[in-house]
């Protein structure tokens, strides 16, 4: 990729699928600005029917746009429908956010006027996409900030442009126009540039916590920007004492390896207490020796496919090796078919021993396992973590689980459910490294829009009262 170009390749293949220049930021941001006011001033009802309508834009393209996001992240094809599936879904459930989170309110007032809530958007948005949803998660960011009035600029990550540009399209054809949802192609530094960029009034962003603390770290002299970041989880799922030991390997073979384990609620750690460990660890295994690994077309269906590309493939394997090396015990190697495609089989390490485990975000199909001898252990390794996106409590009572809920950090706790798989009906984020306490999901509409108090008058009515002489 040249510092002028942004190339996207097939994973699955490694060849080219698409190429742009990237964007000019300035320029951007300058036709954002223009186009604001006119957007802003529009009637709810008519942004609400645009964005309608680009829902049905999206349903007409919908094999199309299912096939580009397989090709581009190598992810299998029926996972990829229900991505689109989540776009389409998304207007709806965020016209219904909106009129419940940020509605107009009547206050009682004083002196016989009137005391409201109104809200108002921020202007232009800047909205920083991921690679392993890249359609769904920066829609969930899109849609409900053009419904409360905003502008966006999209930058998705540069190892998923043409899905991006696809999905900006959609909103084009709806009759949003490409200065009100601008597609911006770029990398790293045209990100930074855009959160960076005085006349930007929000970042809305979608990615690693090593990305997000940066763009914290930007803005921290900047209180007046919104900022919203959706990051990653070292994410628990803590089994305790259960009979339906092949419900609970399911549950977790689908929290840990579901999208190659490219999600950021995906289960990184499995903490399972000393009576369920053997019984628990063989079925996970055995699940994970069945998992067919292969390119998003193949028949039959591949249950995951590759990871992003080489360099994610080759830290995977490096990190795998880094817990063999370092007290480790593997259950299930990682393995790798061709050096040159980053198709990874689900691996399994138990990294009980280990003194120093790692508290980082593996974002591939790698899951650790960690023996303690009961819940209340289980609990604290839980929350051995400075990130706190997605915990999941399998079996146990329900006193076990308000227990749990109760006592673990995390911005998703499930009982009986993969940590994965969030409804798009509630909030989603985490606290610590994982989010911002900007939840995304049904309260996007948060973020999108700030409340403005009044108390009004169809005339100045006023009088004097203590502290003035008499007149």
């Amino acid at each position: 990729m040249s510092q002028n170009e942004i190339i996207s390749f097939d994973p699955a293949t490694g060849e080219e699928l698409w190429r742009r220049k990237v964007g000019d930021v300035d320029a951007a941001v300058e036709i954002a600005r223009k186009a604001w006011p006119a957007w802003a001033a529009k009637p709810l009802a008519t942004r609400i029917e645009l964005c309608r309508r680009f829902a049905n834009e999206v349903r007409a393209a919908s094999d199309k746009l299912a096939e580009l996001i397989s090709k581009e992240t190598g992810k299998p094809l029926w996972e990829s429908r229900t991505e689109v599936e989540a776009v389409i879904n998304k207007v709806d459930i965020s016209v219904t956010a909106y009129a419940e989170r940020t509605g107009q309110k009547k206050l009682d007032s004083a002196l016989g006027g009137t005391a409201a809530v109104r809200h108002k958007p921020h202007g232009v948005m800047a909205v920083l996409g991921p690679y392993n949803f890249p359609a769904h998660l920066p829609n969930g960011h899109i849609v409900p900030a053009l419904i409360a009035g905003n502008v966006v600029i999209f930058k998705p990550s540069e190892k998923t442009p043409a899905t991006g540009e696809l999905l900006m399209e959609c909103f084009h054809k709806a009759g949003i126009s490409a200065a009100v949802a601008q597609f911006l192609p770029g990398g790293p530094e045209e990100g930074k540039a855009l959160v960076a960029h005085r006349d930007v009034d929000g970042v809305l962003f979608t990615g690693s916590a090593q990305a997000g603390i940066a763009i914290n770290k930007k803005l921290a002299t900047n209180p007046g920007k919104i900022v919203a970041l959706e990051m990653g989880g070292n994410n628990p799922i803590v089994v305790t004492d259960t009979p339906l030991v092949t419900d609970a390997a399911i549950l977790i073979v689908r929290s840990a390896f579901t999208t190659a384990g490219q999600r950021c609620t995906a289960a990184r750690r499995l903490i399972v207490t000393e009576s369920m460990y053997q019984p628990i660890v063989e079925e996970v295994k055995r699940l994970a020796d069945r998992l067919i690994v292969g390119e998003p077309f193949a028949e039959p269906a591949p249950f995951m496919g590759c990871v992003i590309d080489n360099d994610a493939a080759d830290q995977l394997v490096e990190s795998f090796l880094y817990f063999l090396s370092n007290g480790g015990k593997a259950i299930k190697h990682m393995t790798r078919a061709d050096d040159d495609l980053p198709f990874l089989s689900p691996a399994i390490i138990d990294t009980t021993a280990m003194d120093d485990r790692p508290d980082v975000e593996l974002f591939g199909p790698l899951l650790q396992v960690i023996k303690v001898p009961d819940l209340e252990a289980g609990i604290a390794e839980a929350n051995n973590t400075r990130f706190g996106l997605s915990a999941s409590l399998i079996g146990g009572s329900p006193q076990d689980y308000n227990r749990f809920w109760a006592s673990v950090r995390a911005g998703i706790v499930n009982w009986n459910q993969p940590t994965n798989g969030a409804s798009s009906k509630a909030p989603f984020g985490g606290l610590g490294l994982s989010g911002n306490h900007r939840p995304a999901a049904y309260y996007a509409a948060d973020y999108c829009a700030y409340p403005v108090a009044s108390s009004e008058l169809d005339q100045p009515r006023a009088s004097v009262g203590v502290g003035f002489k008499e007149g």
